[in-house]
């Protein structure tokens, strides 16, 4: 019982539409189409004809013919099933039941032949079923298109914020627009030193802090945020210049229909976060990154926060002024400040301000770093996420439960886990998660996401299966999210003027993201083979904190053996 090909032709035998379920050449299935309107009117059936070969089974659609061709050892109430079948599936993608509109849905009706009829037997399918199939909904898309929708609403929401704080600017200051916040450059400000922050090179005013910032071995430290330029740019291939109007930007993200704010790598290492264009004459961006490395059976190894004040001013005139700032008072908490601040008046009274209070802060639409921090000596009950990994083996698979406890500390957002797996022909079987989930076939990586962490979810677990695999392979476990809040709360309490007038308006950004933050196994556990073979000259001169049970105990009797590795 095999339907040859499925067909829809006109009334001259013209094929419209036609899909082949065996090996057939293009000359023979022409022919037998061709041939079956000189059949039509000598059948004795209304509903097939037969020849010496092969079977057709025929209903009428108005102007044309929804054709099966079969053999003659088909049975006939299948081949009938299978007409009504396409017979009512015809209507639903064709906008009209004649030439042109078949024509237009070609290939939606060919989607739909190929659902209902799989090597030339009928599959079992309704209606229904067969348009589900063809949509291929997915819920990954449709969250992929509520998020993007809402980060177009907030940038079209910026931008009117800045339409409007322009044109109170003009009307305030009675001068004609000249295309933007160009910054106003004087010889007596920090630029004219050498000492600008943000640029591409590097930081050359904190050129010793190599020495004081910690980065993880054999892993790239994450990128600084791109820094506001005179420029903003929008990924996804528009770019709004100084000159370009602003209904002509949201015009263009209309056309374009989706914003990308920033990349998610596999690593989940970066932070996602937006640039929006500043709107206040002053802006203060309070922002710590984190270094966590954590064992897979409890411990941190390394727990390290850095973080950094930077100002920026629009306007020239707005660089006169000092900042009063607050923080919460923790242990291994260190700051450093601008070589061109005034130490002493930091210290004393938390003020950032200039060594000559005639020289103005930089202006423009560069960052300039002023104080950075870092914070050390976090035991791990300061984690925002802890995260444990489960894999247990039996059988011929590997079950692997995955579970994440966050702090009330935070409220995270954009999360991503991402866990290495074996080597696999097809996705982990997921059974369980709260959140989504993505399969990275090409770097063998399981993402699992949620959007927001917050009093309702801050617990949460992921279960899969995979084949039989070794424990190890699931680590390290990589993770990434931001959060609006710091670790030490620093923040700007008030700007202080050293010019005639009142306070300017500013605003504050404050973020935590991860720079690189890892849950890991011993070292021991990973290479023990490779310890076992290091000859005692090379382990007495290792040091490390890991512990191992192949080396035997230090000559010195100590806890932990320090000639391990």
């Amino acid at each position: 019982m095999v339907v040859l090909a499925a067909s829809i032709i006109s009334k001259s035998g013209k094929a419209l539409v036609s899909r082949q379920f065996v090996d057939m050449s293009r000359i023979r299935i022409e022919g037998l189409l061709a041939a079956f309107p000189k059949l039509v009117g000598s059948g004795k059936q209304h509903t097939y004809v037969e020849t010496e070969n092969v079977r057709y089974v025929y209903q009428p659609i108005e102007a044309l013919y929804l054709l099966l061709i079969t053999n003659k050892q088909s049975n006939i109430l299948e081949d009938l099933d299978t007409l009504r079948l396409l017979s009512k599936l015809v209507p639903e993608y064709a906008p009209s039941l004649d030439e042109e509109g078949v024509c237009k849905a070609a290939f939606e009706l060919l989607f739909a032949f190929i659902e209902a009829i799989s090597l030339g037997n009928k599959e079992n399918v309704t209606v229904a079923q067969v348009k589900q199939y063809c949509e291929m909904e997915s819920n990954e898309e449709k969250l992929h298109k509520l998020v993007m929708q809402s980060k177009i609403n907030e940038t079209r929401d910026a931008m009117r914020r800045k339409v409007t704080e322009i044109e109170k600017s003009k009307t305030d200051r009675g001068k004609p627009d000249k295309g933007g916040f160009g910054p106003l450059r004087t010889p007596n400000s920090f630029s004219d030193m050498g000492i600008r922050g943000g640029g591409p090179g590097g930081d050359p005013i904190f050129g010793d802090m190599d020495s004081f910032t910690h980065k993880a071995k054999g892993r790239p430290s994450a990128p600084a945020p791109a820094p506001a330029s005179a420029s903003a740019k929008v990924p996804g291939g528009m770019k709004l210049s100084k000159g370009q109007k602003t209904s002509q930007f949201l015009e263009s993200l209309k056309a374009e229909g989706e914003v990308i704010l920033e990349d998610t790598q596999s690593s989940a290492t970066q932070s996602r976060s937006s640039y929006i264009p500043p709107s206040d004459p002053i802006t203060v961006t309070i922002e710590e990154k984190l270094n966590v490395t954590v064992k897979r059976d409890g411990g941190v190894s390394n727990f390290d926060i850095q973080g950094t004040l930077a100002l920026q001013v629009l306007n020239d005139t707005d660089g006169f002024i000092q900042l009063q700032i607050e923080n919460q008072d923790l242990p291994g908490l260190n700051f450093k400040t601008h070589p061109n601040t005034n130490k002493e008046l930091f210290n004393s009274q938390q003020i950032v301000g200039a060594k000559d209070p005639n020289r103005p802060f930089p202006s423009g639409q560069n960052e300039t770093p002023l104080v950075k921090w870092r914070i050390q000596d976090l035991n791990e009950s300061s984690l925002p996420l802890a995260v444990n990994c489960w894999p247990s083996v039996s059988g011929n698979e590997t079950y692997v439960n995955i579970e994440y406890e966050a702090s009330e500390m935070f409220d995270l957002h954009n999360v991503v886990i991402s866990i290495p797996l074996p080597t696999l022909r097809d996705a982990p079987g997921v059974t369980q998660i709260d959140g989504e989930w993505k399969y990275d076939s090409r770097n063998s990586l399981l993402e699992w996401s949620i959007i927001l962490i917050d009093q309702s979810n801050r617990s949460g677990s992921l279960e899969f299966t995979v084949p039989a695999a070794d424990p190890s392979i699931f680590f390290p476990i990589s993770i990434g999210f931001s959060a609006s809040n710091t670790f030490s709360d620093l923040k700007v309490t008030a700007i202080r003027p050293l010019r005639e007038g009142g306070p300017p308006k500013f605003s504050q950004r404050n973020r935590l993201v991860t720079a690189n933050f890892q849950v890991v196994l011993r070292l021991a556990r990973l290479f023990p083979h490779l310890i076992k073979a290091l000859c005692q000259e090379c382990l007495a001169r290792l040091r490390c904190e890991y512990t191992c049970s192949a080396i035997p105990e230090s000559p010195r009797g100590k806890g932990k053996n320090e000639v391990e590795c």
